[in-house]
């Protein structure tokens, strides 16, 4: 291989793994490791991580995945131009600026409510930051911590506290850490804090008073494709710009090259849909979240989305595995759910912890209903995927009735086309069930993977391996992609429709069962 070789990598750090990808000017990964790390549960609901683990795991996957792509023949070490870095959004760590050692385990999830003490209630904070309060936003996790944990009280009064998401708590490290490490986010994970204002992309001041949060602690925001500074000595690779920083689900809205009008479903452990809204911020009055899209520069207009969040999607799957023994890997459920045709009539409603969008409902619980002695476990497998696809339709449904029709994006044929990424998308029973439920194409790129090279877009764009008519040029691209149509007739999609609401609503007000 030539040394003239241009090669760009991402870091993509998400909820359960961590994996390094290196991509060719083509966009084509040459080189990847992933490791999974660990999740911890000190009490029901509550989801936390270890930032050193999470740490060590970046620095094991850029090393391996540097030793394979070399050992397949490609000069990485002189071709490697920069870095990306997309991560699991929300999540929080508060660390010393001192020791570089995190003050308590990374809170996913799991913190008390807030908007008891407020005027505006639950929709206080919507205006500017465009969310409601929620335990699943930064700033309700980090209230938690400087208010029950010792710690982090005393680095906050000693001036020796740092706070950020994952992407922070990774840049900081990366850069020097303890020797001037930078302490920065991007605009799209700093939109998930609930401390940003959304029009002028910085840090809510009001915001900030009103929670009694120092703006000391906080990083400093930049684009998401920007040079942001290089990695330190330590690391497997060193003096390579990081150069693109994004939240998982806006990467994936760089790496599914979604304009104005159209929309992306990544499928993970949840599911996350959001629209692009172009240059305005579309206020929801159903239930979605108001947030930024991107940023492709420090001069670039920012693009704005309306996004709903799922909670469980392939956690469902991983459910049927680990707690029920139906199946013994994921991939096992196509093929149990496609020896029946229909569910039988059963729903799965997958509200383990409540529901996100566009219900936003805490006492929400699972439920499985509409089984008779007809029913077996193949039922149940295509009611668990049935139930990820009916989510994604209430959210999709939800963002036409804000953004109108003139928000959405149609092809020739007056079609509006999702577009779905993430590890369950290679399930093809499931995406022609999304395709059914919605009415409308789903199409799945050739690299399912849009989250990661999102990443690696941004960070080419900032040291001009790309350009932004490439990345957005989406005819050569979708040639290689698969296109799902539905085939259900209308009819009888309908009134599976109408059968889904009613099982959603029959979750409501149980979260006392569990006492």
């Amino acid at each position: 291989m030539s040394a003239e070789e241009v090669f760009i990598g991402s870091i993509d750090q998400g909820t359960t793994s961590t994996r390094f990808i290196i991509y060719d000017r083509s966009a084509s990964p040459i080189g990847s490791h992933q490791l999974e790390f660990t999740q911890f549960y000190p009490q029901s609901g509550w989801v936390e991580h270890d930032p050193m683990e999470i740490l060590e795991s970046v620095r094991a996957c850029v090393s391996k995945a540097v030793d394979k792509a070399t050992a397949a023949g490609h000069n990485v070490d002189n071709g490697l131009k920069a870095i990306g870095l997309t991560n699991q959004r929300e999540t929080t760590v508060v660390w010393s600026k001192s020791t570089g050692l995190p003050l308590y385990n990374a809170s996913v999830d799991g913190c008390p409510k807030l908007e008891k003490g407020l005027p505006g209630g639950r929709t206080h904070f919507v205006e500017t930051c465009g969310l409601p309060i929620s335990t699943y936003f930064s700033a309700v996790k980090l209230l938690w911590l400087l208010e029950n944990v010792d710690a982090v009280k005393e680095a906050v009064k000693k001036g020796d506290a740092l706070f950020g998401t994952i992407d922070t708590w990774l840049i900081w490290n990366l850069t020097g850490g303890t020797d001037n490490g930078l302490h920065v986010t991007d605009v799209s994970n700093a939109s998930r804090t609930m401390l940003m204002n959304l029009k002028t992309l910085a840090w809510d001041k009001p915001t900030l008073d009103t929670l009694g949060i120092a703006a000391e602690v906080l990083p400093k925001i930049v684009s998401n494709a920007e040079i942001i500074g290089n990695i330190g000595k330590g690391w497997p690779v060193t003096g390579i710009p990081i150069s693109g920083c994004l939240g998982d689900q806006h990467a994936a809205m760089v790496g599914q090259a979604c304009r104005k009008g159209e929309a992306k479903s990544t499928y993970g452990t949840g599911a996350f849909i959001l629209l692009n809204t172009g240059e305005e911020v579309i206020k929801s009055n159903h239930g979605l979240l108001s947030t930024l899209a991107y940023k492709l520069g420090p001069k670039a207009p920012a693009n704005y989305a309306l996004e709903g969040s799922i909670a469980i999607a392939g956690a469902a799957v991983q459910w049927l595995r680990d707690s029920l023994g139906l199946i013994k890997s994921a991939s096992e459920i196509e093929e149990l759910a496609l020896q029946v045709d229909s569910t039988g009539g059963v729903y799965f409603v997958p509200a383990f912890n409540g529901l996100f969008a566009p219900w936003w409902r805490d006492d929400a619980r699972g439920i499985c209903i509409g089984i008779t002695r007809f029913t077996n476990k193949s039922h149940i497998a295509r009611a668990v995927l049935e139930s990820m696809c009916f989510q994604v339709k209430d959210v999709l449904d939800s963002m036409n009735k804000d953004a109108g029709e003139k928000g959405e994006a149609k092809n020739a044929k007056g079609e509006f086309s999702l577009r779905v990424d993430g590890g369950a998308t290679v399930n093809n029973l499931l995406m022609q069930i999304q395709a059914d439920i919605l009415g409308t194409p789903v199409i799945r790129p050739a690299d399912i993977e849009a989250t990661a090279l999102g990443a690696a877009y941004a960070a080419g764009l900032a040291v001009g391996i790309w350009t932004e008519n490439e990345i957005f040029s989406t005819g050569e691209k979708m040639k290689k992609d698969t296109t799902f149509h539905p085939v259900l007739a209308e009819e009888l999609r309908k009134k599976k429709v109408a059968s889904w609401c009613k099982a959603v609503e029959r979750t409501f007000d149980l979260a006392d069962l569990s006492l």
